[in-house]
């Protein structure tokens, strides 16, 4: 006899256990199935081992720049393998919160590999024993994996994705970044910040590409303030592992071809989806032209009953925009009248030094959809709070519709701006005008002044520049 539920979640990322809460509390019996560990890859490869690296990498920086705040920190130093065990308590801990929320929620967790077998149908197999489970409705959030490159595989010695990377057992000498997404920059900046030589390489004309174009500007010269080499336009034609490190075939910008060597690679170009072997085809689920499941607004698949959400979904791909997608598509499915998701209204971050952070169009992307815009900018070494923490580089640009005074977009560059981005978010959400905006009081001393700083400029009443 299989086991019933209302639903059943396939994978325990950042959306298949939000989807499996949220469905326990309007009070469905619910399963969630994964094959690794509860969290997905955010949780315990992602997102939070990342920052806890991040927060290391800042704090040894902070350290051997401790003169330019009065003190003195003597050989500052660190233990890379406790850098990096830090990281992986900080993962066990949210793994365990995790296990504990299935727990308080009353939510079957069925450790192993699930299989869709038929319309409702879905088959957990681990160490050659099979459970099989039904329920009206299932949904898959098994999110996504690193691409690699097709001429050369990651080995996890030499050449990485993202998750060697998280647990080095040795600090690169010569580090080469194949790719500068969030994933690239991020590593550059930990691995720059550690003491490597790191070199990022960007097929696209800038890196950071889905950036307003201002933005990636000043974090190319950032970046190489700080020591890396960037080379946008620029293409990996060859990498070969060796004993010793990494040979690079490089094609620049200008068409020269230069061979170099590394001591190690990171491969960031991307994802793909973990569509295979979880009975897709068997059912006909409709895919996007990348692979990614096709769906509705609400989650919905081809097949009725099956549902999709996260990264094995249409970008951007994201764990919070899979976290909203999970409570959006099981309101749907209890029957609710959920507000679909506005993916215009996803922030973006990048957890670099500087940081990154955006909401809504590019000022490229305004124009090109045919509005006619206003533009502020505020810098940071214009704030008080900015120069007091001694983090003077960065700005802050907005972008309004001339017409309306529609906030159409939101970019902000330097310290902590990854804290700031959620005002203008709830802005948009709002659909808060220039007007509201400016009438706002921003606390002082604070960074956030600086984003009321920016709404001024655009209509040329900045105070304090």
């Amino acid at each position: 006899m299989a086991d019933t539920y209302d639903l059943i979640v396939l994978g325990s990322g950042p959306g298949g256990y939000v989807a499996a809460i949220r469905a326990a509390q309007l009070g469905m019996k619910t399963a969630i199935v994964e094959r690794e560990r509860l969290g997905g890859i955010c949780l315990n490869w992602g997102c939070i081992p990342t920052k806890a690296l991040l927060r290391s990498s800042e704090i040894y920086h902070f350290m051997t720049h401790a003169e330019a705040y009065g003190l003195s920190a003597e050989k500052p130093g660190f233990d890379l393998a406790k850098v990096v065990q830090r990281s992986r308590k900080v993962a066990d801990q949210l793994n365990g919160g995790v296990k504990g929320l299935m727990k308080k929620h009353k939510i079957d967790v069925h450790e192993g590999v699930g299989t869709l077998t038929g319309k409702g149908k879905l088959t957990v197999e681990k160490d050659g024993n099979k459970t099989d489970l039904t329920a009206k409705n299932i949904i898959i959030a098994t999110g996504a994996r690193a691409r690699d490159l097709p001429f050369a595989k990651t080995d996890g010695e030499r050449i990485w994705t993202y998750r060697h990377a998280m647990t080095p057992k040795e600090m690169p000498g010569k580090l080469l970044v194949i790719g500068s997404g969030a994933i690239g920059i991020e590593f550059a900046s930990f691995y720059s910040d550690m003491g490597s030589q790191v070199t990022v390489v960007e097929m696209l004309d800038r890196i950071l590409p889905v950036e307003d174009a201002d933005i990636s500007g000043f974090m190319e010269k950032a970046l190489t303030k700080q020591g890396m080499k960037i080379h946008a336009s620029t293409s990996v034609q060859k990498l070969e592992a060796t004993s010793k490190g990494v040979k690079a075939e490089i094609k620049f910008k200008d068409g020269k071809v230069e061979s170099q060597e590394f001591s190690h690679a990171i491969v960031a170009i991307g994802i793909v989806p973990n569509i295979e072997g979880i009975g897709l085809e068997a059912l006909g689920v409709k895919q996007l032209p990348n692979r990614h499941i096709e769906t509705d607004p609400y989650g919905r698949t081809s097949v009725e009953g099956l549902w999709a959400i996260g990264d094995v979904t249409a970008g951007p791909w994201l764990a919070h925009k899979a976290m909203h997608e999970a409570v959006v598509t099981v309101e749907a499915i209890a029957g609710q009248h959920p507000h679909a998701l506005d993916k215009n209204n996803i922030a973006g971050c990048t957890y670099s030094r500087p940081q990154v952070a955006s909401v809504g169009l590019t000022e490229a992307k305004a124009k090109e959809a045919g509005y006619t815009v206003k533009v502020g900018k505020f810098p940071f070494i214009g704030n008080g709070k900015a120069i007091a923490l001694g983090e003077t580089e960065g700005f802050v640009k907005t972008i309004f519709d001339e017409a309306t005074g529609e906030l159409l977009g939101a970019h902000m560059v330097g310290a902590e701006v990854t804290e700031l981005i959620q005002g203008y978010v709830i802005g948009r959400e709002l659909e808060t005008t220039e007007a509201e905006l400016i009438g706002t009081t921003f606390p002082h001393p604070t960074l956030s002044e600086m984003m009321h700083e920016s709404v001024l400029s655009a209509y040329g009443r900045p105070l304090h520049i």
